[in-house]
Order: structure tokens, then sequence, then C-alpha cells
């Protein structure tokens, strides 16, 4: 198991990596990994110029955190899903733009492209609404992540679970590419959509393959 200066120091380099890949701007965003009873989580206010490893802040599992400092105001909704989701050690939340598009028209992304199952279902859900930093948001994020690694959270934005960073990041950032081909898709007419027969053939093959990261 990592220590702490080096998770909190992995915790930085995660949180610059979505910001590099365009996801996070102006600090729209918040990364988060599992640690002791509880989580470590970038604070209220960072950004790409401000984020330290020494301004990452410790939250238990009872919601706790002591300092100056405080943590995101997401911080609810990231300890929501490492109590409900026992295979989550990284959680990444952002409003990248595609995402918020289908987002605040309270759109699932259907099962219109086989990559849409390396999520682990055949469509991603959309939370509905709920304001930011409260305990409904986050227990409707938690709910949703149950049998995939991302959801969309209604009017709001996106928000990834993995077993380690680098599948965290990466699925946020595979969400946000499929969910603008899915809005440039719907440009030209409603998708075909994938069948059930399909979507069966397809998690029999991933399996095999071992494609799919979602646990």
């Amino acid at each position: 198991m990592k220590e702490e200066n080096e998770l909190r120091q992995d915790l930085v380099d995660a949180y610059l990596t979505v910001d590099k890949r365009g996801l996070m701007n102006q600090a729209s965003g918040n990364v988060s990994c599992r640690f002791r009873d509880g989580m470590l989580i970038s604070p209220s206010g960072a950004d790409a110029e401000n984020i330290s490893a020494d301004r990452v802040v410790y939250v238990d599992g009872d919601g706790n955190y002591s300092g100056d400092i405080k943590p995101s105001s997401e911080w609810r909704m990231h300890l929501s899903i490492y109590k409900k989701q026992e295979s989550a050690n990284a959680v990444v939340h952002t409003h990248s733009d595609y995402c918020v598009a289908l987002a605040c028209h309270n759109l699932p992304l259907p099962g219109f492209h086989y990559m849409v199952g390396l999520f682990g279902n055949t469509h991603v859900p959309c939370v509905p609404y709920a304001t930011f930093g409260t305990q409904e948001l986050g227990d409707g994020a938690a709910n949703a992540l149950t049998h995939q690694a991302v959801c969309l959270l209604g009017n709001h934005g996106m928000i990834a679970r993995g077993a380690n960073f680098k599948v965290a990041i990466d699925h946020a950032e595979r969400l946000e590419i499929i969910c603008k081909h899915y809005v440039l898709s719907r440009t030209l007419g409603e998708p075909d959509y994938l069948t059930d027969e399909q979507w069966d053939e397809f998690f029999g093959r991933a399996k095999k393959v071992a494609y799919s990261s979602f646990i």
C-alpha cells in the first residue's frame, strides 16, 4: 500500500492529467482516491496552477477534515461512492463539454456504439438533478455507479470511478469522446442502437479478450 505522501502526489498528477486532456477547465471538477477509512481529495477552488500535495485534503469516513484548507464542495459525492462501491479506489468528476451537453437535457447515453459497453453496461444513465455538494447528489451518483463505471449528472456533468487513477481518468475521457460521437450522430438523425443479442455477443467477446477495464 502506498504511503500518504505518495498518494497525495499521485492525486496532484491525476488532476493535472485531467486538466491537460481538456476535461477540467477553470476549476470545474475534482479528483480523489481512497485512503484509510476515507479519502484524499482535491481542495475547494483547486486549479492546475495552485494544486499541490500539501493542499490535498484528507476526509475521514464520517466526513470530517481538519485544517484551514477545505475539501472540494463535492466531497460528499466522492465519499458516497467509496462507501457504496468497494472496487472504487479513484474518482474523477468533470464538467467536460459533451457530457454537460447531454446532462443538461437529462439524457442518458444510449447503446448506439459498442464502446458504450466498456463502462460495464449497455448505456450510461443520467442521474436527476440535485444541488451540488448535497448528500442527495452523492447518493444518486453512488447508486448509479453500481452497474457501470460512469454516469452523467443532470444539469451538471459526469463522474467516473476506477480501480486506480489511470482507469478512472481513461473512463472520464472516453465518456467525453463517446458523448461527442453521440451528439454528432444525432445531427444526421436517430442513430441505430445495438440489440440485446448484439450486446450479449459484445460482453461475451469483451470478457474473453479482457477488453473492458470496468472492474
